[in-house]
């Protein structure tokens, strides 16, 4: 411990001192929607990991917004289910349960399996797909695990896309938010990404060969087989985290 911080707290103000510089993006028409795009940002980053508490006077001060528009931020958030209110206590960046993530991979398999259905005739756009399974590979050779975490979160926000709907896109990212607040409590991201980047470009091929229904059966049998593996390791994660 030094001059009576402890490693936590310098961690917090080294968290702080970085989202002073998201200032610049409020502009000066400061919003509640603004400030919670830059704190969903920032939560999905990892900056604030879950069952972190949210500090009105610290973020209020970073930001230079006033206390009610970032209460309404904090309330925007805790609408998508990022955070948490507790009484007496503040404000925490969301814990995701198993069954959330069970119920999270069940909306993701409705509206990503939906998307690719709803396609016409070919040739589909895919070029947001694409880009990402690039990313990802590219991720996965300079072994940038994190951007490959990244990079398979705008694959299935793309695959979502395909079905052209600003309020699937929403939805959609509102989910993968969440579904990133459990990546955040594992510690081993190749484990969970690495192993898709294949079947990310098998879809993508059949996607581009105009076979959408093949492209669905690839993307049911990948969700699936992605909720298996993930919901089995979080719940031994954080029946370790309880049993701390």
């Amino acid at each position: 411990m030094a001059g009576g911080m402890t490693r936590g707290d310098r961690h917090r103000l080294a968290e702080v001192s970085e989202l002073a510089g998201d200032r610049v993006l409020l502009g000066r028409s400061s919003t509640a929607e603004r400030v919670a795009d830059i704190l969903r940002d920032r939560i999905t980053e990892g900056y604030f990991p879950p069952g972190a508490r949210l500090s009105e006077e610290s973020i209020g001060g970073a930001l230079g917004v006033s206390r009610n528009t970032l209460r309404e931020a904090f309330r925007l958030l805790t609408h998508e289910r990022l955070l948490v209110h507790q009484l007496n206590r503040g404000v925490f960046v969301r814990i995701v349960t198993v069954a959330d993530l069970d119920d999270i991979y069940r909306v993701r398999t409705l509206v990503e399996c939906a998307a690719v259905r709803s396609l016409g005739e070919p040739p589909h756009p895919v070029g947001a797909m694409e880009a990402a399974v690039v990313a990802g590979e590219t991720a996965f050779e300079e072994r940038a695990w994190r951007d490959l975490g990244t990079a398979n979160l705008r694959f299935h926000q793309a695959v979502a896309g395909l079905a052209g709907s600003p309020r699937t896109d929403e939805l959609m990212r509102g989910v993968l938010a969440e579904l990133r607040l459990v990546f955040h409590v594992m510690d081993d991201p190749r484990r969970f990404h690495a192993p898709y980047l294949t079947r990310n470009r098998q879809i993508l091929e059949e996607l581009q060969a105009g076979d959408g229904a093949a492209a669905e059966l690839l993307l049911e049998s990948y969700l699936e087989d992605s909720r298996v593996q993930l919901s089995g390791a979080y719940a031994q994660r954080m029946a370790a985290r309880e049993g701390v």
